[in-house]
């Protein structure tokens, strides 16, 4: 069964009880990296691309580690380096896509990324798929469940004005929050569909086995 949007945020709220500070800890560092490289002229873009990728992994086995309960630190974020290629073929992929529908249309755009939005997760629970496989895998997933994560997003906008009135201070704890819920939004899909008697029995076979290190 599908958990309610406002379950997911509460089980974020839960997975980061007394991990606050390592969360907030460790967007701030990822953040530091991003600004130091995309202020270099020139270079600083080209960088900026060719390590989103790696990074966006990291921080996705980063958060899946908080939200599963297992040992995470802040080094984890440094851990899509070792799948440098995989990551970095996803995340421009991803991109090419969502621009190419975006192209079309505001909507359609908007729709690719939704679909897209799974990916990262799946290459970080399987180490043997190709970006292609896990891009494929995520819109298998999102099938039927897009306007869920619409508006699970659409439920951070509050959180977000607020976080403007405190000068951006409030971003430190919205940025985790934000994550972790959508972390638990996948794990839920993960669960939905390796359900024995889910009505989703014929659709795509997922995986969840919690990251070692």
């Amino acid at each position: 069964m599908i958990s309610e949007n406002a379950e997911l945020m509460r089980q974020a709220r839960e997975s980061l009880k007394g991990k606050w500070g390592l969360a907030i800890g460790t967007f701030v560092l990822l953040f530091i990296i991003e600004i130091i490289i995309g202020v270099i002229p020139i270079l600083g873009t080209i960088a900026t691309l060719i390590i989103g990728g790696p990074l966006e992994l990291g921080m996705i086995i980063f958060c899946l580690n908080i939200a599963r309960n297992n040992r995470a630190d802040v080094a984890q974020i440094f851990e899509g380096f070792k799948r440098f290629g995989p990551a970095l073929v996803a995340y421009i992929l991803v991109a090419v896509f969502t621009l190419l529908w975006m192209l079309l249309l505001i909507i359609p755009g908007i729709i690719a990324a939704l679909a897209y939005s799974q990916t990262f997760f799946i290459l970080a629970d399987n180490e043997d798929i190709n970006p292609r496989a896990a891009m494929k895998q995520s819109r298998m997933m999102m099938d039927g469940f897009k306007w869920k994560f619409f508006c699970l997003e659409c439920r951070f906008i509050g959180w977000a004005i607020l976080c403007i009135l405190t000068l951006g201070i409030g971003f430190l704890w919205f940025m985790p929050y934000v994550t972790i819920s959508m972390t638990h939004f996948y794990e839920d899909l993960v669960r939905f569909y390796n359900e024995p008697q889910s009505a989703q029995a014929s659709g795509p076979s997922v995986t969840s086995n919690p990251i070692q290190y």
